[in-house]
């Protein structure tokens, strides 16, 4: 029926770090080469807490691109585009709050825990309430089959399926949906209609599984059935009314093992990043001044790999064999902290080179960003444009 996309996004709101590369980029390359993927950068989103200062998602929305491209992300292979050129995600999130319960809101955790935590910035704003709204029509809007998030996320993942859940309740049900269901399944011949209709009986009748994954297998080959008509089979099949947003998988990723470097989550409101295509010179300053465990005052102290953050950077980057140098060296003092950096160093600047040289053919010419971002707004926005004409049908605004 739909494609099993993708879609994902991250706030432009200062440089990538490789905390990103390995929380999130990382996992991005790899669904690329697996699935379609839809990754856009989520410039209103930035505005939820950064309204104040517009000037740095400007700035950031380009570079942020650029390092997506540098880390692996291939526009052969996904899309990517920016959220504020598909005007229609802004149309569905205002259609969605008409029948979203403010409560549903008001529960997501990451509302009060962000308030909290925020507490320079005044996020009493519907726009910071209605983050989750606005999310939740940026993966509808394409009828992803999965998004990709860490734990903490999911139950937002879970909002937007209550959500297209209580969406297709409500607008599903359209008048004469059996008599337009079964007008449909004659479009495909009486042979395949018949097969479509015992599929139906086995497994509203007994639950067999089977028959339903068959059924839907059948659906899918057919070409000469409209979206409209197809959504309508799709419903009918499961017992329901007609599909039309779709409810999306969590597809939980690894949380980055990477911490920062002083050995807190890598963030930039700790200054403790290095950032994704920082300079080879200050990555080797910032890695050499790393604090290490208190305990090795002297370089003839022995230490304990658990407590020095470095060490941390050893799990990520350096082998068993180096690891195992590393650790023993510590505990006996056998090496001193410099040279216990230096495996860490070498990894990471070899991680970043290929970076380095994906991200120099855009830097030297902008317009090939610009270009990639252009095809992948217009791609992005025929298919949100495909599910608003649906949306707004649904809902009685279809008329002319």
């Amino acid at each position: 029926m739909f494609e099993d996309r993708v879609v994902s996004g991250m706030r432009p709101t200062g440089m990538l770090h490789l905390g990103h590369y390995h929380g999130a980029l990382k996992n991005w390359v790899r669904l690329q080469a697996e699935l379609p993927c839809f990754f856009f950068v989520a410039d209103w989103h930035a505005l939820t807490t950064h309204y104040d200062t517009p000037e740095l998602i400007e700035q950031s929305v380009w570079e942020m691109v650029i390092d997506w491209l540098a880390s692996g992300i291939d526009p052969s292979q996904a899309t990517l585009f920016i959220q504020s050129r598909v005007p229609e995600h802004a149309e569905l999130h205002a259609l969605l709050s008409m029948i979203t319960p403010l409560g549903w809101l008001e529960r997501v955790p990451s509302y009060k825990d962000q308030q909290e935590k925020l507490t320079e910035k005044d996020l009493a704003t519907y726009g910071f309430l209605g983050y989750p709204l606005l999310q939740s029509a940026d993966v509808l809007i394409y009828r992803a089959k999965y998004v990709p998030v860490g734990e903490d996320q999911v139950p937002h993942v879970e909002f937007m399926r209550e959500l297209a859940r209580r969406f297709n309740h409500i607008y599903g049900k359209e008048p004469g949906f059996e008599d337009k269901a079964k007008a449909a399944a004659k479009k495909m011949g009486s042979k395949k209609a018949k097969l479509y209709d015992q599929f139906r009986s086995r497994y509203q009748e007994q639950g067999d599984a089977e028959a339903l994954q068959s059924a839907k297998a059948l659906l899918e080959e057919q070409q000469n059935l409209t979206a409209g008509d197809r959504e309508r089979l799709f419903g009918y099949l499961e017992g329901g009314g007609r599909l039309i947003l779709v409810e999306p998988d969590a597809l939980l990723t690894d949380a980055s093992r990477l911490p920062g470097l002083d050995g807190q989550k890598m963030s930039k409101s700790y200054g403790n990043t290095i950032a994704l295509r920082e300079d080879a010179e200050s990555v080797r300053k910032k890695i050499r001044t790393m604090p290490t465990d208190p305990a090795r005052v002297k370089r003839t102290d022995p230490g304990n790999p658990d407590r020095c953050p470095v060490w941390q950077f050893h799990l990520v980057y350096t082998d068993d064999k180096t690891r195992e140098w590393a650790s023993q060296g510590c505990r006996t003092a056998g090496i001193g902290c410099l040279e216990c950096k230096q495996p860490v160093i070498d990894a990471v600047l070899a991680e970043q080179g290929p970076m380095r040289e994906r991200a120099q053919p855009y830097l030297d010419d902008p317009r090939l960003v610009k270009n990639i971002v252009a095809d992948g707004c217009d791609k992005a926005r025929a298919l949100a444009q495909e599910t608003m004409r649906e949306v707004r049908e649904a809902m009685g605004l279809g008329y002319s």
